[in-house]
C-alpha cells in the first residue's frame, strides 16, 4: 500500500461512445458529447487524487444525463472511502453549482472550483475585473510566481480576493466564501493574440465585400443588404463594436440600344444607372480595443476554505494542474482502450469500465513510484527516448516506462509429446534492471520466469 497524499481532490466527467441500441433504462444514450455525438455513449464521473492524478472512485451513469448534479453521490463515496475530515474537492465550473458547494459546507469539507460566466456570475465579474484593473493601476495586485522546468521564476498570474455570505438553498446555516480573482499574463496575451488574428480577418472580409467592378465581380446594390452582409462578418468573427466602417454610394450611367439585335445610328437609345455602394475605410476602435485587453486573462475562483488552508497562490497554481486529471480520460481511452465500446449489457459495461480503471490506477502508480525515486536520487533515465538517445529525463511517462521492456519475450522449446526442452527469456538491459529496482520490485522475481516449474 501507498499512503499517497490526499489533501486534494479533483472530480471531473466525460463520455464514452460506443454502437449501442438505445433501449429505456440502457447505459447508452444520446447525449452532449466532444467525442461523436452521432453515437450513444455512457458517462463516466472519476474522483482522482491531485496532482497524483489516481483514480479514487468511479461511477458509470447514462450518457444522456448532464453533469450538474453527479457530484454529491461521487463524493459521499470518497468521503466514505477514505474517512478523512476537511478534505478539498475541486473541479471545472460545473462543480460551482450551489447544491454542492452546500453539501460540502454542510459536511466540513471545503470545495474550490472557477466561476462560469453564465447568470449572476457572468453580471459579477465585470465588476470583479474592473476593481482588479484599478487595483492592478494602482500596485495592489497580489503576485504569484511559479519555478518552471528549467528553475526560472516567472509570474504565473497577479489577483486578489473578497469574502462574501452565501446561503444554502435549503434550510441550512449560512457560510462564508473567498472570490479569488485573478489575471494570468500569458493567457491574456493568448486572447490579444487572438483578438489580433479576428480583426484581421474581419478586415480582409469586410473589405471583400464590395470588390472593384468586373467580370464576375457581384455588387452590392443595397444600403440594407451591406449593411446586414458587415454585422454578420463581425458576430462571425466576434469583433462587434471594435471595427468602424465608412462606405459611399457610387453610380454610373450607361447607354444601350433599346430592344435586342444589332444597333445602328437610327435605333433608339436608353440611358441606364447603375448603383453600388463601396465600403472606402475600415478602421480599428483604438480606444475601445485597449479598453477591451485591460480585461484580458482574468478569471474568478469561489471557495469555502480559509486563507490559511487555501491562499490565493496555491488556487492558481492548483488551477494549473487540471490537466492531471485529464490524463486519465487520455489513459482510459488511448492506453488501454475502453472505446470504443463493443459490450452491450449495462453489468458488463459497468464490468469492464471499472476493470479498465485499476489498469489506469496501475500506470499512474507506476509513473508516480519511478518519478519519485529519481526525485529523491536527483537523478535521470537515458534511453527513454529512442528518438534522441542523448536525452535524459527525471519525469519518464508511463508510456515510455512500458516501451523501454516492449523486447522481453520468453522462448519455449517443447518435445512433441508436450515435454518442455529449454526456456530462454531476454536479459535484462541496465535500463530496465535500473527501473525495476527504482519500482521496488526484485529482479530475481523476473529471472524465476526461465526456471522450469515442477510439474509442467
Amino acid at each position: 500500500m501507498y499512503a499517497l497524499a490526499q489533501d486534494v481532490i479533483r472530480c471531473d466527467a466525460t463520455t464514452v461512445s460506443g454502437a449501442h441500441e438505445v433501449t429505456a433504462g440502457g447505459l447508452g444514450q444520446f447525449g452532449q458529447s466532444k467525442d461523436d455525438p452521432t453515437r450513444p455513449q455512457i458517462k463516466v464521473m472519476k474522483g482522482s487524487l491531485a496532482p497524483l492524478g489516481m483514480p479514487l472512485a468511479t461511477e458509470v451513469l447514462s450518457g444522456e444525463r448532464a453533469d450538474d448534479g453527479l457530484d454529491s453521490p461521487l463524493i459521499e463515496r470518497i468521503r466514505t472511502g477514505l474517512q478523512t475530515p476537511g478534505l478539498f474537492f475541486v473541479g471545472d465550473c460545473k462543480r460551482s453549482a450551489l447544491e454542492t458547494r452546500a453539501y460540502l459546507a454542510r459536511h466540513q469539507d471545503f470545495s474550490w472550483s472557477p466561476w462560469p460566466l453564465t447568470g449572476a456570475t457572468a453580471e459579477a465579474m465585470h465588476a470583479w475585473i474592473t476593481e482588479g484593473v484599478t487595483r492592478g493601476e494602482a500596485g495592489a495586485l497580489q503576485r504569484i510566481w511559479r519555478t518552471t522546468d528549467r528553475g526560472h521564476e516567472v509570474r504565473a498570474a497577479e489577483g486578489y480576493e473578497c469574502e462574501r455570505a452565501c446561503c444554502a438553498p435549503v434550510d441550512a446555516a449560512p457560510w462564508t466564501e473567498r472570490v479569488l480573482v485573478g489575471r494570468s499574463p500569458m493567457h491574456a496575451n493568448q486572447q490579444t493574440t487572438g483578438l489580433e488574428t479576428r480583426l484581421s480577418h474581419a478586415e480582409t472580409k469586410r473589405a471583400a465585400l464590395t470588390p472593384p467592378r468586373g467580370r464576375g465581380k457581384r455588387q452590392i446594390t443595397d444600403e440594407a443588404t451591406l449593411l446586414e452582409a458587415i454585422d454578420l462578418v463581425l458576430t462571425e468573427h466576434r469583433v462587434e463594436g471594435l471595427l468602424r466602417v465608412t462606405w459611399e454610394k457610387q453610380g454610373e450611367q450607361k447607354t444601350q440600344d433599346v430592344g435586342r439585335g444589332r444597333g445602328s445610328l437610327s435605333r433608339a437609345k436608353q440611358v441606364l444607372q447603375q448603383t453600388r455602394y463601396h465600403i472606402t475605410h475600415i478602421a480599428r476602435q483604438q480606444d475601445t480595443i485597449a479598453a477591451l485587453r485591460q480585461r484580458f486573462g482574468w478569471k474568478a475562483f469561489v471557495t469555502n476554505a480559509g486563507q490559511t488552508q487555501l491562499s490565493l497562490p496555491h488556487a492558481v497554481l492548483c488551477y494549473r494542474n487540471e490537466y492531471r486529471v485529464e490524463r486519465i480520460f487520455n489513459r482510459l481511452k488511448r492506453r488501454v482502450h475502453i472505446a470504443p465500446l463493443f459490450v452491450k449489457r449495462n453489468e458488463h459495461i459497468e464490468g469492464l469500465t471499472y476493470l479498465l480503471t485499476l489498469g489506469v490506477r496501475v500506470l499512474t502508480v507506476t509513473e508516480f513510484v519511478l518519478r519519485r525515486s529519481l526525485e529523491q536520487e536527483q537523478a535521470r533515465l537515458p534511453g527513454l527516448h529512442p528518438e534522441n538517445k542523448h536525452k535524459m529525463t527525471d519525469k519518464p511517462t508511463a508510456a515510455r516506462i512500458l516501451k523501454a521492456f516492449a523486447g522481453v519475450s520468453l522462448t519455449i522449446i517443447k518435445h512433441a509429446a508436450g515435454e518442455e526442452i529449454l526456456r530462454r527469456l531476454t536479459p535484462l538491459a541496465a535500463l530496465q534492471e535500473d527501473i525495476l529496482q527504482r519500482l521496488g520490485l526484485d529482479a530475481a522475481l523476473y529471472g524465476q520466469l526461465e526456471i522450469q516449474e515442477m510439474g509442467n
